[in-house]
């Protein structure tokens, strides 16, 4: 009797160490949440299933296979994770003496990939994670040609590699500018120890800097069209040139530029220049789009906003004009998002977003400008941004709308694993407020 017994326990061990061996890592159901899928329709009291870290079923009527986590978020709400569309996380320095790893010395870097400076240990990436944001789009920073962008996953492996998901997405330009009254940076934009605007540029100085810039931008394009037609042609002497073997993708029209283009002149020499060098372009940062929306649109160009949360440009602007500006577009049919163009502001993505909505966004479009719209735009929507079957389980489960500052975070998935949510700001409040830390 014992052995007999010994030998089913045996067995019915057998084949529960089978089924977790057959269950995929990465594999569980959310049940019973207010599902947004942002592509479509809210489904309530729905359900996520998740294999390997991919999304296979959304809707009410799922079950989960056997083996499979399921995971009770009934009375809770499931989005995908947010996007910032132009981030430098991870890439600024501690130390004010010391130059942020965002800015590339020269004036052309097509070849240099800010993703790989990335510090993984950044205090930012929980802070952000913590509030939702589940990807960035890196971006390096420089004088005309700063380098490539990477999609980038916020998850917690502490590795450049595996954190990034698509290494190449755009190439960074800023586009040439007669800069007479210079704008103070975004992420200076609210800084209280420096309240004080640039000095104005004398006109003939700026002038000859806008002329000479202009110069050698047109200068580099012939290079790298003469380049990619001796590599055509097997060109004796050819030689290989890193710089150029970037742009090749640009010239050939399957990477974009995310051109930073603020004001109305430069978005509109930069829409002409587009055309002239038959290049897909992303405005970028461009304050003043509203001015030329006709444009924008007969060229089915995207935009990528910055902040709403920052004063307007000109003195003489309305006082919400970069809270109106994203309802323009939107009701223009112009496809955008809303980024923080920011080393630390990530993780105040979805209230950005969330303060346009009083100025006429529809409160469904101002998530999509941090989400889906994102993808779509760097051409990654079939990867993420939406709770669709195929998608990455880049997932956040909260208590309310993630817009909302009241609203809390539950649970957080990249890829289909779970994040831990504890960051440092939390980990301060509960050791001075005489609580001890919990455990994730």
């Amino acid at each position: 009797m014992k052995v007999r017994v010994t030998k089913i326990c045996c067995a019915v061990a057998g084949a529960c160490l089978a089924v977790q061996a057959q269950t995929p890592a990465g594999s569980f159901m959310l049940k019973g949440g207010t599902i947004h899928t942002v592509s479509g329709a809210t489904i309530e009291n729905g359900a996520v299933l998740v294999r390997d870290g991919k999304i296979v079923g959304v809707g009410k009527n799922i079950t989960a296979p056997e083996g499979y986590k399921v995971i009770d978020v009934h009375g809770e709400q499931v989005y995908p994770g947010m996007i910032d569309a132009a981030s430098m996380m991870g890439l600024d320095s501690q130390a004010e003496e010391l130059k942020s790893d965002a800015d590339e010395m020269g004036l052309f870097n097509p070849q240099l990939r800010a993703v790989t400076a990335m510090n993984t240990a950044s205090e930012h990436i929980p802070a952000s994670r913590a509030n939702g944001v589940t990807g960035i789009i890196e971006m390096p920073e420089g004088d005309l040609i700063s380098g490539q962008m990477s999609l980038v996953h916020l998850d917690d492996s502490g590795n450049n590699q595996e954190m990034t998901v698509a290494p190449l997405v755009a190439i960074h330009l800023r586009f040439p500018a007669l800069t007479i009254h210079p704008l103070r940076p975004l992420e200076n934009n609210d800084a209280d120890d420096d309240p004080a605007d640039p000095e104005p540029i004398p006109y003939e100085e700026a002038k000859k800097a806008y002329d000479d810039k202009m110069s050698a931008l047109l200068k580099f394009f012939d290079d790298a069209r003469q380049y990619q037609k001796e590599k055509a042609a097997h060109a004796a002497g050819f030689q290989l040139d890193r710089r150029f073997e970037a742009m090749l993708p640009v010239l050939e029209g399957k990477t974009p530029l995310f051109v930073t283009a603020v004001r109305e002149q430069e978005i509109r020499e930069a829409i002409d220049f587009a055309d002239k060098q038959k290049v897909k372009i992303i405005l970028a940062d461009a304050a003043e789009c509203y001015k030329v929306i006709p444009e924008i649109k007969a060229h089915n160009i995207s935009v990528v906003l910055g902040p709403t949360f920052r004063l307007p440009i000109n003195p003489d602007d309305p006082y919400d004009r970069m809270y109106t500006t994203p309802a323009a577009l939107q009701k223009a049919g112009i496809r955008f998002a809303i980024a923080s163009f920011s080393a630390r502001q990530s993780r105040n993505l979805p209230f950005q977003a969330a303060a346009a909505v009083p100025f006429g966004l529809a409160h469904d479009d101002a998530y999509r400008a941090v989400s889906l719209s994102v993808a779509e735009i760097f051409g990654v929507a079939k990867q993420m941004g939406s709770i669709e079957e195929g998608k990455s389980a880049d997932l956040i489960v909260a208590d309310g709308d993630p817009m909302e500052v009241t609203t809390n975070v539950k649970m957080v998935f990249i890829g289909g694993k779970p994040e831990n949510l504890d960051t440092r700001q939390r980990r301060l409040y509960e050791k001075y407020s005489g609580n001890p830390p919990k455990q994730q």
